[in-house]
């Protein structure tokens, strides 16, 4: 078990990467032209972010990566967690680049970026298969109840695995949203991991998480000076998904991570339901853009979210406990 004070300081590094740099990062983007993009279909008052710096996920990247190769011991599950935060955040970082460099709302194909996703996916879920003798048995949350995938296992986590980094990827629409709920997501896998899975991995990686994502905040909060872009928000779900797969605790997502959840199935539902009845459920999906055309400000809207993401991690606390 890793002491608070370990995990503190490692929490600390990466907080302390992401404030040195940001300043000379920021400059840069901006000399370089590294500007957002905002989809036209979008609300009407993200507009005036046309132009703010993006990419900005490299510095949470970055920060990550030195915190967690510095440690004294890296082991398999920390490098197995790296590539699944360095890759999903590759993934995301051509996909900015192409937005950028032909100057539109839209980078990557739809079949592109999937075929990337499921080659992680699968590597990761494959690399925990083999690794940990009760990877394919996962307990169900307030019950001592197991599902067991068996051989399953990898095809079935691999789709998981791809559902949940998108289900990230789309709260990152508002300032702050997606770095303030996945820092409380993040804190409670690091506690998860230090003190009832016991994964010192595991728990590092997520310390430096919350750390980048705590420094990050103070660029990214309203009114933002630096977007994440896609390469920040899919790096985020590589990081959920190893702090939940590699802790056989896939089933407490939908829980703790209840805000990416919504997310999610209200785009599924906003699409389904269109297509169905050419009838719409939200004014618009994501719903956190629902929120925002019913009048809440913006700042209402995230902080909103970032209160039912630490009441769902509180709700989480009980379950394994």
């Amino acid at each position: 078990m890793l002491g608070i004070t370990e995990l503190t300081y490692t929490a600390m590094i990466s907080f302390l990467i992401v404030v040195i740099l940001g300043p000379i990062f920021i400059p840069m983007l901006t000399k370089f032209k590294f500007g957002q993009t905002v989809r036209d279909d979008g609300p009407q008052t993200h507009l005036a972010k046309n132009g703010t710096p993006t990419m900005g996920g490299i510095l949470m990247i970055v920060a990550i990566l030195v915190t967690g190769l510095t440690r004294s011991k890296v082991g398999p599950d920390m490098m197995v967690g790296l590539i699944s935060i360095v890759g999903f955040g590759l993934v995301g970082f051509i996909d900015d680049f192409i937005i950028i460099k032909k100057r539109r709302s839209l980078g990557l194909k739809a079949w592109q970026k999937i075929v990337l996703q499921f080659a992680l996916a699968l590597y990761i879920a494959y690399y925990q298969y083999t690794s940990s003798p009760s990877a394919s048995q996962l307990v169900i949350p307030f019950t001592d109840a197991v599902i067991n995938l068996g051989t399953l296992y990898v095809p079935i986590m691999t789709f998981i695995i791809v559902g949940i980094v998108n289900a990230v990827n789309l709260t990152d629409g508002l300032d702050g949203l997606a770095s303030g709920v996945t820092l409380i997501v993040s804190t409670f896998f690091m506690l998860l991991a230090s003190s009832v899975t016991v994964n010192p991995d595991i728990a590092v990686l997520a310390a430096a998480t919350v750390g980048a994502c705590l420094g990050f905040l103070g660029f990214n909060s309203y009114p933002a000076k630096i977007f994440m872009g896609d390469t920040g928000s899919m790096a985020l779900g590589g990081a959920v998904v190893a702090f939940s797969v590699l802790t056989n605790s896939i089933l407490l997502i939908p829980l703790v991570g209840g805000i990416y959840f919504a997310e999610a199935i209200s785009v599924i539902l906003q699409v389904g339901s269109f297509k169905l009845r050419k009838k719409r459920i939200f004014k618009m999906a994501p719903i956190h853009h629902h929120f925002e055309q019913c009048g809440w400000p913006e700042t209402r809207v995230v902080f909103i979210f970032w209160i039912t993401t630490v009441i769902l991690a509180w709700i989480g606390i009980i379950a394994i406990f």
